[in-house]
């Protein structure tokens, strides 16, 4: 049989070999069967008793922690228009237009007048950088007694 077959998943080989389990000389088999022995042997323990009566142990762990970070931002926004003041009004209700005009309520007064005229897009970049550092540090007693 050429083994092909799976014949030779079942066959025990005994041809010799040193490797072959089921093929030794007596002085071999007498040797590996005398160390099987010794290792499977029951094995005892001495039992151990403290000496001590009383004591105590303490430990101190102390950790650091350091975060760096940074924080970009982006604002966009829409078109936004807008008027203020005192004194004054606006011909028409859109200041964007072309023709729109602003005049004095009291000539002679004082007056104050603030256009805002924003286009779509980004408003505004920030960036903000910061470190954090964090250290703790934990301390624990034991006090024992028989």
């Amino acid at each position: 049989m050429d083994a092909k077959d799976g014949s030779h998943l079942c066959r025990i080989n005994l041809k010799r070999h040193p490797r072959n389990l089921f093929y030794y000389t007596r002085k071999k088999g007498m040797k590996k069967l005398l160390m099987l022995l010794l290792l499977a042997a029951p094995v005892s323990a001495q039992t151990v008793t403290p000496q001590f009566t009383q004591g105590s142990m303490q430990s101190t762990t102390t950790s650091t922690i350091d975060i760096s970070r940074t924080v970009a931002t982006n604002t966009h926004g829409g078109a936004h228009s807008s008027w203020s003041g005192t004194n004054i009004s606006a011909s028409g209700d859109d200041i964007t237009a072309t023709g729109a005009k602003f005049t004095l309520k009291t000539p002679g007064d004082q007056f104050q007048l603030e256009i805002i005229n924003r286009a779509a897009g980004k408003i505004q970049d920030s960036l903000v950088t910061e470190t954090i550092k964090q250290v703790s540090t934990t301390t624990s007693l034991s006090v024992f007694s028989q």
